[in-house]
């Protein structure tokens, strides 16, 4: 075995043990560990018709934390809830059990966008019209700026069908490895620290119970089992074990959570002052929310009027855009990983790009005030939960949809108290920075040039944003769309990291063994354990994909999955790597 080299001349013993798969002691897991780190379901499970429906709620309530964050009345959130799910479970196209939802990306550009002089909403003590809010004014001064917030959406989502479709996404995959995916999916989490930080401080005691209970539920209870009564034909009448706190840990924390502050709300034992510390644990804060939601609510396109456009609005969206898509491409491989998948093909990517484009336009259509993008809070569930399946996601998609048209139902959540939400973000998000950070166990860490990048990457992300908030006159170029650009990218953490990874790691000179490329591309060679087939997970539903395959056209089709035929130097890479056998008989029938 040849030594392994880093850049500065140094042996890496770890790294040669990984890339050149040594047998032995020192490169063996315990069967143990192994199914200790097994996805309780993957990606193509099933799960029984009464689990998917808990284990889809308890996806909606992350869902619904989020969506409660990203709008200000229910009337935003149904149709969010509706327009994200139809747009799922209509295209489902990356085949990833993960969620389409609201969008962090686009918030500052359409703050932007509503705080210019000219959509600057009127003070309601120039016009008394403006204090009745059922007043005709009022709808007219806030549908006029929705309608020019929806029109902005619909023309910038158009950028990201293209470069979906397209097959630009795909084209960049091939210079995109994981110092570039590593810092992007990590900062997704990281980035939000001040957020989660107000919120679980509006009471640490409710926010601290909400984290320990997730913990417990998730690392130390996963392996202990709730015996609970069946029946099937064959055994009858028996005892089953049911491993509950492994695969429902989110539900069970935010529920207990949430009695202990209904409980502590009825009996007057949190504060009813705002002004005082813990008044938002309170249940009865958004009460109002329930009141005025309606029954049934139907959302459609078109409902604040005909959408009109802005071209400042377009240009600060397209900014938004292009880093909810790198958001959303680390995203695809993070959720890979969990979820026991390989990592996802060109075609996939492409499909997944292009399609949540659609999304966007739906969604800025339906009047949302929003796109879509790949829901990263999604990724950190499947890393608690280890459920991977995309039959309960799917499932959820549906229970979304009817929580969209009964706004009652989609109402009661959101009186989920902030320090509940505190501390399941303390979790969430601390896993999908660390999902982020495993991407770098295929490249080689003792690399002064790999640990130059991500250090440099990470802590530029950190420190360009925060500055560029602080200080935001410094951006003045004359321009004012080339200044609101500006400052949504230098704004965004995960685009700073992102770009930052992407350009340095390929500039500076690095073997793609070094860079960790030759590991991703052995993952789609060889089969592992912990990983299903390519073609089974990432091919289209319905036998859409064998009618592509037997069509010569379809090859030239970024988003269509086609036939991929070996090269001489796979061959002879598969010859030489363990379980060549079962590669054979594969690829040979």
């Amino acid at each position: 075995m040849a030594s392994g080299m880093d850049s500065s001349g140094l042996d890496n013993l770890a790294f040669d043990q990984v890339n050149d798969h040594l047998k032995g002691k020192a490169c063996k897991t315990s069967e143990t560990d192994g199914d200790r780190n097994k996805p309780a379901y993957c990606v193509t499970d099933v799960p029984p018709w009464y689990l998917c429906i808990f284990l889809a709620i308890q996806v909606c309530l992350i869902f619904d934390v989020i969506s409660v964050l990203l709008s200000f009345s229910s009337i935003y959130q149904n149709s969010i809830f509706f327009c994200g799910k139809v747009y799922y479970c209509l295209c489902h196209t990356s085949r990833l059990p993960i969620l389409q939802g609201g969008t962090f990306a686009l918030v500052t550009p359409a703050m932007a966008l509503l705080s210019m002089p000219d959509w600057e909403c009127p003070a309601w003590t120039k016009n008394a019209s403006l204090v009745n809010t059922s007043s005709p004014v009022f709808i007219d001064v806030w549908q006029t700026r929705m309608r020019t917030l929806q029109g902005s959406i619909m023309v910038a989502s158009l950028l990201q069908v293209l470069v979906g479709f397209s097959g630009l996404i795909g084209f960049l995959m091939r210079f995109i490895g994981p110092l570039t995916i590593a810092p992007t999916v990590s900062l997704i989490g990281l980035s939000v620290y001040d957020s989660a930080g107000v919120k679980a401080g509006s009471h640490w005691g409710i926010s601290a119970m909400t984290t320990v209970l997730i913990i417990l539920f998730s690392q130390y209870l996963r392996r202990i089992p709730i015996p609970v009564p069946a029946y099937d034909k064959i055994k009858k009448l028996h005892v089953s074990k049911f491993f509950l706190f492994q695969i429902m840990p989110i539900l069970l924390g935010i529920a207990v959570s949430w009695l202990v502050c209904y409980l502590l709300t009825i009996y007057d034992v949190l504060p009813s002052d705002p002004d005082e510390y813990g008044y938002l644990a309170r249940t009865d804060v958004k009460g109002n929310v329930v009141s005025e939601a309606s029954w049934f609510t139907f959302t459609y396109p078109g409902k604040w009027g005909l959408p009109t456009v802005s071209l400042a609005g377009v240009v600060g969206i397209i900014a938004g855009i292009i880093c909810s898509m790198a958001e959303s491409v680390g995203d695809y491989h993070a959720c890979a990983r969990l979820s026991g998948a390989p990592p996802p093909p060109k075609h996939a990517i492409n499909r997944g790009i292009g399609v949540e484009g659609v999304g966007s336009l739906l969604a800025g259509a339906f009047g949302t005030g929003n796109g879509t993008t790949s829901f990263s809070e999604n990724v950190a569930a499947l890393g608690i939960t280890r459920v991977g399946s995309r039959t309960v996601i799917l499932l959820s998609g549906f229970v979304m949809i009817l929580m969209g048209m009964l706004g009652k139902i989609g109402a009661i959540f959101t009186t989920i108290p902030t320090p509940v939400i505190g501390g399941m973000f303390m979790i969430m998000f601390g896993v999908i920075g660390a999902a982020g950070i495993s991407n770098l166990q295929s490249t080689d860490m003792n690399s002064s040039r790999n640990i130059f990048i991500f250090g440099f990457s990470m802590f530029s992300a950190l420190v360009i944003p925060n500055w560029i908030m602080k200080n935001p006159a410094f951006l003045d170029t004359g321009v004012q769309e080339v200044d609101q650009v500006l400052q949504i990218l230098l704004t965004t953490h995960m685009f700073v990291g992102g770009f930052l990874g992407f350009f340095l790691d390929n500039t500076i000179p690095g073997s793609k063994r070094e860079r960790g490329l030759l590991a991703w591309e052995n993952v789609y060679l060889q089969d592992s354990s912990s990983s299903l087939e390519t073609d089974e997970v990432y091919d289209l539903p319905f036998g859409i994909t064998s009618h592509l395959q037997s069509q010569s056209w379809a090859r030239y089709i970024p988003f269509c999955p086609h036939k991929r035929h070996r090269s001489q130097s796979e061959d002879n890479h598969v010859s030489q790597s363990p379980g060549s056998e079962k590669e054979k008989k594969k690829y040979t029938g």
